[in-house]
């Protein structure tokens, strides 16, 4: 897929490409991408395991490395792409970010920022749902069949 033709599409396509990653790694399979203009500036995906750390969620790590590489503290311009619904903790740091746009993939009903509603985020970010929502379900889904015998 070309960014032309659909650009949610494609960085949403990128962070399935991270997801995978934290897949082969033995990691649930979240990934996220931030975008500033036509740019990716930030890639990350779960490391939970790997840095023995709860907070090192794909998010955490993806708004530490655009806040590096913008030299700022604020992602006002940016969008973050993201294949899972961001939990409680990665949306209040989205809301500190105050990221201009979340665009996620698959809903997390237990876990997700969502069922407790948007005060968490910045007024002005805007966020959209379901984006690639099949392919996103899928990789977690295979995930947990994996490892719950």
């Amino acid at each position: 897929m070309s960014i032309f033709d659909n650009p949610d599409e494609y960085y949403m396509q990128q962070a399935l490409r991270e997801a995978q990653a934290a897949f082969d790694e033995d990691e649930i399979p979240v990934g996220a991408v931030i975008v500033s203009g036509d740019r990716i500036i930030a890639r990350a995906h779960n490391n939970t395991e790997r840095l023995h750390d709860v907070t090192a969620h794909a998010e955490m790590l993806a708004f530490t490395a655009a806040t590096n590489f913008l030299d700022a503290k604020y992602l006002t311009d940016c969008t973050l792409f993201v294949t899972l619904e961001p939990c409680v903790m990665c949306a209040g740091a989205a809301g500190w970010t105050q990221i201009g746009r979340i665009v996620y993939g698959a809903s997390d009903p237990k876990r997700g920022f969502e069922r407790l509603g948007r005060a968490m985020l910045h007024p002005k970010t805007i966020v959209q749902n379901g984006l690639l929502k099949e392919e996103c379900e899928a990789l977690l889904k295979t995930f947990f069949q994996q490892h719950r015998k």
